[in-house]
């Protein structure tokens, strides 16, 4: 990406800058993709289609989560309304493409429209600990309640609807409860699918945000001390320093990296030797799923919402004209 082609403006820097804006057709580059986490860049695109895909998926991609729990035997500490809520926030890895809305005030789900899940454990004392010890690692079994203790229970047929699944929590590492020895938790849960509009559990991104590309642009050559100085202003990459016939040169390394600090503006010698900007229409985003869906797949989705959305949108315009 080279961030000098396209001048944009950045609101307080230079106001006589000039406001142009770009025509492009539109492009998705992917940057960064991880296990959980996407980087990516949308090209030509106004800033209100940027915000309604952020906005779609924070709220508008849906998950499975835990939407019921019945309470047969809670004997911790930990009340049974708070119990019921850490449970729901437990991302649970299941396609809910493959899945069906549950009907509202349907009492009773079905295997098409949930999954239910146990979670049945109990706290003992162990007899072979040391009587000197104090770690209750070593005093109790079970006596930590994690999300890895959950179990999936087949409702109907799901067994041959998904021979091949593994529904469970994303982390099997989610603390839920403390025991002691006698007390012991004993719930039944049915997941369902929703979206986060609804209810925040039901959101399939830890994160989703999205900012213009930065374009820095030296106006006159700047170099040795302030050189060195100037790339103390901003994040680690952005300006490098190269040696030009014995002097010390700043350039621009990757804007991309930069935060806005506006650290720049503090030093009188530097302040008027730098413009900061933004590319209008360049919009980075970076998605990281909580791990019920790949951030990919998370996109796509969001896309194909938004077509939705889009084409009901014509269709009124449609229905509107012709009457």
């Amino acid at each position: 990406v080279h961030t000098t082609d396209f001048p944009g403006n950045y609101p307080g820097y230079d106001d006589a800058w000039d406001q142009r804006r770009f025509e492009e057709a539109f492009r998705v580059d992917v940057i960064r993709e991880e296990e959980d986490t996407l980087e990516f860049d949308m090209v030509g695109i106004d800033a209100a289609i940027a915000n309604a895909f952020r906005r779609i998926l924070l709220a508008e991609v849906p998950t499975m989560a835990v939407e019921k729990v019945f309470v047969y035997n809670n004997t911790s500490i930990v009340q049974d309304e708070i119990l019921a809520h850490r449970l729901g926030l437990i991302p649970i890895r299941a396609d809910p493409r493959l899945f069906e809305y549950r009907n509202q005030g349907d009492q009773e789900g079905t295997e098409i429209d949930t999954l239910q899940f146990q979670l049945k454990i109990k706290c003992k004392r162990n007899p072979q600990a040391a009587k000197e010890s104090s770690d209750p690692d070593e005093l109790y079994f079970n006596h930590k309640v994690y999300s890895k203790h959950m179990t999936w229970v087949p409702l109907g047929n799901q067994t041959d609807l998904f021979p091949d699944a593994d529904f469970r929590p994303v982390h099997d590492d989610i603390l839920i409860a403390l025991l002691r020895p006698g007390q012991e938790i004993d719930v039944l849960m049915h997941c369902v699918k929703g979206i986060g509009k609804d209810h925040a559990k039901f959101s399939p991104v830890a994160t989703a945000s999205y900012r213009l590309l930065p374009d820095i642009t030296l106006l006159q050559p700047i170099e040795d001390e302030a050189a060195e100085t100037l790339q103390k202003c901003f994040s680690p990459g952005v300006i490098e320093i190269q040696n030009i016939n014995g002097k010390k040169v700043a350039r621009v390394a990757n804007a991309r990296l930069d935060t806005f600090s506006r650290e720049v503006f503090r030093h009188e010698g530097l302040k008027n030797l730098v413009r900061l900007a933004r590319v209008r229409n360049h919009y980075i985003f970076s998605v990281e799923s909580t791990g019920i869906l790949p951030p990919d797949v998370l996109v796509s989705e969001a896309i194909k919402i938004l077509m939705g959305k889009c084409q009901r949108f014509l269709n009124e315009l449609d229905s509107v004209s012709m009457e």
